[in-house]
């Protein structure tokens, strides 16, 4: 059985497909082509009052108003879910240097403490090592 999301879906893709078949006719309309139009309108008529009787069952669906921004740009709405990982994985590269360079600025900052006040860092590291980290 097929999902709500994947039922709006099927029906968007529907609406999405009668509306393009629709722009061919209309953009070179015969009048032999009357009786098709005429179907195909209430083919999209049909497909609107099914969208509607489906929205009750779509409510808790949370879009992001940035993927709104990328259909009024023309841009496909999937690209953003694509843009947001790049982003993600640009950020964590990100971050990860910067642990990394805090990890050997410790590492050095110890090594020259050890060497500058061994009897302080002593006492310090028996300090930490009573508390867990």
């Amino acid at each position: 059985m097929a999902s709500s999301l994947e039922n709006l879906e099927s029906q968007l893709e529907l609406f999405a497909e009668n509306v393009r078949q629709i722009h061919i006719i209309v953009s070179d309309f015969q009048p032999q082509s009357q009786n098709v139009l005429n179907q195909k309108l209430q083919s999209l008529v049909h497909g609107l009052q099914e969208v509607d009787k489906l929205k009750t069952q779509v409510q808790e669906v949370h879009v992001p108003l940035e993927v709104f921004d990328y259909i009024d740009q023309g841009r496909n709405p999937q690209l953003y879910t694509k843009d947001c990982i790049e982003k993600a994985l640009a950020k964590n590269e990100q971050v990860k240097g910067k642990i990394d360079a805090y990890r050997k600025f410790k590492a050095n900052m110890l090594l020259e403490l050890s060497r500058t006040f061994p009897n302080e860092l002593n006492k310090y590291r028996a300090l930490r090592s009573n508390i867990p980290e």
